[in-house]
């Protein structure tokens, strides 16, 4: 699978943890950076990734900031992403498979390695269960996204 992935100043070091381990399970990576500790702002790192997601570069994103949560808000900005917060296995499943998420957001500062690893196999792996509840409540959000665009 073809992963884009990008972390700020704080998310760096799990970034460095988790392209090695994608690159051991056989996915192509696409990294946009940043890779190092002097202060850049969240944005400039998850527009890059969930551009490269909506334009079909790459099948999915990875996020990485201190706590998620600054990567997670820009990166739901973008038309055509669908990014979850993930801090525990049981979210990483369930946003593949309720939500069809396309971009995953971790915080360095909120898991260790270890989980931030097992949390990232398990979204990759899990299918989307196209449940008709599950697809219906995805059309309603593209739908308000529709909307709103044309409005802008």
């Amino acid at each position: 699978m073809k992963i884009a992935i990008g972390a700020d100043h704080a998310g760096y070091r799990l970034k460095d943890v988790i392209v090695p381990y994608l690159q051991s399970l056989g996915h192509e990576l696409m990294d946009v950076g940043c890779d190092c500790d002097v202060s850049v702002d969240y944005s400039d790192y998850s527009i890059p990734v969930c551009e490269k997601v909506v334009n079909g570069e790459a099948e999915r994103g990875i996020l990485i900031c201190g706590t998620g949560i600054g990567m997670s808000i820009a990166a739901n900005k973008t038309r055509g992403i669908r990014c979850a917060l993930v801090h525990d296995m049981f979210t990483a499943k369930a946003t593949r498979e309720h939500n069809d998420t396309n971009v995953l957001a971790m915080g360095e500062r909120i898991i260790g390695p270890g989980v931030a690893q097992e949390i990232v196999r398990i979204w990759l792996e899990t299918p989307f269960s196209h449940a008709e509840r599950h697809q219906n409540r995805i059309n309603k959000v593209m739908a308000i996204e529709a909307s709103q665009a044309s409005q802008a």
